[in-house]
């Protein structure tokens, strides 16, 4: 049974180690127990306040900085209170060293818990590293996404990939596949996207004209009678970004529960294909200690990989 308990108006005071982070990703972690969605809500609200004054759920919090949060209600429950070990994840590690842990992330698993997901990778790998000092997400992949996921053991080499990313030096590649027949061999999509939150607190991207900027290059793979094999690089990282833009030409990505094909998707999931065809192949980028060039690759899973040979 889960219970719900009421804390009364807070103030933290961010320490020098937690500076850099968006304020919403920061409270998601401080606030353990609270929906995402609800952080979202006081942040929007005007209810959080750093320093006395309103603000937007990407202000980059300051080491000093002091947040006055309102009271919120926070789960309490009585069941598991650690992560389950995960073998299969310490035997998913495609690189490691004292700066970086780059992942091959299973379908299925969410990159952090919250909005119903208990224990997500960072939680898995926390637990499984009891004295690793630092260790956060670089970027997120979404919960039925798989492939290369990288994560920062330093706040200085968390720093630096961030910079590389929002300075497009980091390279992603994906491998989707589609319904309808791609005739392109190469095409630039530049689309405006917007975010927004469906009443569940799930949430959405739509094309719209005044949304932020995404571009995403695809290179035709592969084609069937029917589907299509799509590389997808990434000029930008919007929420959802390749889904939205397939969906939006009007081909849908095969098994995408949000904006894909349902009918096809139920036909799919009776036999041959039980998940979203989207897979992180490759991530390109510079150490962010030592300037070498590094580009880490995530084969085909297995149940992608045998669904094409069922193609015709």
């Amino acid at each position: 049974m889960t219970g719900l308990s009421k804390n009364s108006v807070s103030r933290h005071t961010v320490t020098q180690d937690a500076g850099g982070q968006r304020v919403d990703n920061y409270l998601v972690k401080i606030l353990k127990g609270v929906p995402k969605s609800h952080v979202y809500r006081i942040l929007r609200s005007g209810e959080v306040r750093v320093n006395g004054g309103r603000t937007k759920p990407d202000y980059r919090i300051q080491a000093g900085d002091e947040l006055r949060l309102p009271p919120v209600r926070v789960a309490t429950r009585p069941a598991q209170t650690s992560p389950p070990r995960s073998e299969a994840l310490e035997e998913a590690v495609l690189l490691e060293d004292e700066f970086l842990l780059a992942l091959d992330k299973p379908a299925g698993l969410a990159v952090h818990g919250g909005s119903g997901v208990n224990f997500g990778v960072i939680e898995q790998l926390r637990a499984q590293r009891p004295n690793a000092r630092f260790l956060e997400l670089v970027h997120r992949l979404d919960r039925d996404t798989s492939g290369v996921l990288l994560l920062a053991k330093k706040r200085s080499a968390l720093t630096a990939l961030h910079a590389a990313l929002r300075e497009g030096q980091v390279k992603k590649l994906y491998l989707v596949l589609v319904k309808g027949k791609w005739r392109n061999r190469s095409q630039s999509v530049e689309l405006n996207l917007h975010k927004y939150v469906l009443p569940s607190g799930e949430r959405r991207v739509a094309v719209r004209a005044d949304g932020q900027e995404s571009k995403t290059i695809f290179r035709l793979e592969k084609t069937w009678s029917d589907f299509s094999l799509l590389s997808a690089e990434l000029k930008t990282g919007r929420t959802h970004q390749i889904r939205v833009h397939l969906a939006h030409l009007g081909f849908p990505v095969a098994g995408d529960d949000k904006y894909g094909d349902f009918e096809l998707n139920r036909q799919l999931a009776g036999g041959r294909l039980k998940r979203m065809f989207l897979h992180a192949a490759s991530l390109g980028f510079r150490h962010p200690s030592s300037g070498a060039k590094l580009t880490v690759e995530a084969p085909l899973p297995a149940e992608l990989a045998n669904f094409l040979k069922t193609l015709y």
